[in-house]
Parts: C-alpha cells; structure tokens; sequence
C-alpha cells in the first residue's frame, strides 16, 4: 500500500519545458523496511512518471524525514532518471561504440582514490537501481543489464568495488 510523504509546491521542469508536480510516496517492503520514490503529475495532463526506488529506509518515520528533506535539485535529478527509465539500457550491437544510455550518480574510480571503505561507504547509500547503472556506464561487469537490475544491493557493490580495483591495477 503506497503512501504520499509530502507533495511539492514548486513545478519541476523537464529538458523540453514540461513543467510537473512531484510527490514523494513510500511503501512497506516485504522485509519491513520502507522504500521511496518520487511521482511527477505532469501540469498539463497525462500518465504520472515515477522514479525507480531513491530510498530504502529502516520504517515509515525515516522514509517521511527522508521526502521532507528532498531538495529541487535533487527532484530535478530524480525527474530526469525517471524520464530515463524508458529508455533502452544497452546500445543496439552496432552502436557499441556509443557512450552507455545508463546515468551514473557517482564515478566509483573517483571515490575509490580516496579509499575503499569511503566508496563501499557511499555505494551502501544508493539505491539498487542506482547501483545497476554504475557497474553499466562503467562497463565493470560482462553480465547482462537485465540480469544486473535484478541483483541484490550487496552483490552490485562488491562488482563495483572489484571491477574498480581490478582496472586500477591493470
């Protein structure tokens, strides 16, 4: 049962001027935890585009303290991954040459010059559908992007960490 958090006042705009109303909701998780995402109501009509998860959080308290903390750029960000969703994953085999359609919030090689623990660190704060996209746009695992979005938080992070570590060293 999805629940609305907060529901913003400010329009979000898109790339093309489309300007929407966000609404950060959650839902309970089979597990207990909750989870967030955020809704864009376009202003002039139409189907609602919602994120994938932003956020896991240990109850309902912690998932209303995390909506209300939620900035306009970050809504700017969230409504560009959600625009993004519908997009195709892989570039066709002829297009292998073109820089990967997955958006990576974080550059993992970055982070991890400043140490492992701070990239496992910051990688554990991620969505998993954020961490999908990294090991993608990075190209730190041959597995398939499908099969990648359906992997566990935990297991994203160690490819991350290895695939990192292994093309800083070669």
């Amino acid at each position: 049962m999805a629940v609305l958090l907060v529901q913003f006042t400010d329009p979000v705009l898109d790339a093309d001027g489309g300007r929407y109303v966000a609404r950060a909701c959650g839902s309970p998780m089979d597990d207990g935890r909750w989870q967030g995402w955020v809704e864009f109501l376009p202003e002039d009509g139409g189907d609602p585009i919602r994120s994938g998860r932003e956020t896991t959080q240990p109850n309902y308290v912690d998932t209303e303290y995390w909506a209300t903390g939620l900035t306009q750029v970050y809504l700017d960000g969230a409504l560009n991954r959600a625009l993004n969703l519908c997009k195709p994953l892989m570039a066709p085999p002829e297009e292998e040459a073109a820089p990967p359609l997955a958006e990576s919030v974080l550059n993992p090689f970055s982070v991890y010059r400043k140490g492992e623990t701070l990239l496992r660190n910051q990688l554990g704060a991620l969505s998993q559908w954020h961490l999908a996209n990294i090991v993608y746009a990075h190209r730190l695992s041959d597995a398939d992007p499908a099969a990648l979005h359906h992997m566990p938080a935990n297991a994203l992070i160690e490819i991350i960490v290895a695939g990192v570590q292994q093309q800083m060293t070669a």
